[in-house]
């Protein structure tokens, strides 16, 4: 399975946030340049996650984004529907028919992945990071 490039920075991005520097907003300049991205690309990735209610911007000098809310009840699925959306990954080819055999799997094992990555909260990677810097 396959996911964009803006979720991988997008991913990359918040753990950063988490994990060093959670209450100081930091440039999108220094953030794009972490992870060798465009800054206008970055950007955009960023607005989603304003707009989703995870990060907030600050203007100004002392400007930049910094995680908003819990930062340990943000998950792996909040930020990949910020950046990909709730859609579905998988489109039955044939009919719209809930009989689909094909589509029932499919949509168990999305259901299975999504139950996972909700489980999942960024903050528990970003503790890991975290003690790895101070050995």
């Amino acid at each position: 399975m396959k996911y964009s490039k803006a979720t991988n920075y997008a991913l990359h991005t918040m753990l950063y946030l988490m994990a060093f520097t959670p209450d100081k907003p930091v440039g999108v300049q220094q953030l794009a340049d972490r992870q060798d991205v465009s800054p206008t690309y970055l950007s955009k990735i960023l607005t989603k996650l304003v707009k989703a209610g995870l990060i907030e911007s600050a203007s100004g000098a002392n400007g930049g984004y910094r995680l908003r809310g819990r930062k340990e009840d943000i998950s792996f699925l909040d930020i990949i529907h910020a950046v990909e959306g709730t859609a579905s990954l998988f489109e039955c080819c044939g009919s719209e028919d809930s009989r689909c055999m094909i589509h029932q799997v499919m949509l168990q094992a999305e259901e299975a992945m999504e139950r996972q990555l909700k489980n999942t909260k960024l903050f528990e990677l970003a503790k890991e990071v975290t003690a790895l810097k101070e050995t």
